[in-house]
């Protein structure tokens, strides 16, 4: 696990590496899947290995496998807690604990297309800090509203992409 200090020591010289030459900022991600050809699941390539993502219970899924809903919030939880740590670093807020859930409401209705009112996605997911800290109100509450700002899963969420899709 890399340590605050670490960050901030890899990161100076990405910092004004990315200053200098803005394009070498620019980096393309990348996620590949098969879907299962026997059930109904999609095989994803992680950096870490083969997740399963299958249906979620509430669409007739089994629970075996982990649903891309789940999976969604994780990637918000996960980057958010990124962010605020590293964000934290670099403004020298010590955090004693810093705890984030997020929370999601949908109404499978939509994507099971039985009703056309229902909306396909999410339609509220809350993002909940519980943060211990000797720093101020205030400090802390700029700490998350910086995290806001910074998270990319966040920001990808809330200022949504454009989104191509093709067959090839």
């Amino acid at each position: 696990m890399m340590e605050a200090s670490d960050l901030l020591a890899r990161r100076r010289p990405l910092e004004r590496k990315y200053s200098a030459n803005p394009a070498s900022a620019q980096v393309v991600f990348r996620s590949r899947g098969r879907v299962d050809p026997e059930g109904v699941a999609c095989r994803v390539e992680t950096g870490q290995g083969i997740t399963v993502t299958g249906l979620h219970r509430a669409t007739g899924g089994t629970g075996a496998d982990r649903s891309a809903e789940d999976m969604l919030l994780e990637a918000l939880v996960g980057c958010a807690g990124v962010t605020l740590k590293a964000i934290a670093a670099r403004e020298g807020i010590v955090l004693d604990d810093a705890q984030i859930e997020a929370e999601g409401d949908l109404d499978f209705r939509g994507s099971l297309g039985i009703a056309d009112d229902a909306p396909v996605g999410f339609s509220a997911i809350r993002l909940v800090f519980r943060i211990a800290s000797d720093a101020d109100d205030a400090t802390l509450d700029a700490l998350i509203a910086a995290t806001r700002a910074r998270c990319v899963v966040f920001q990808t969420l809330t200022c949504v992409p454009e989104i191509v899709v093709a067959r090839a």
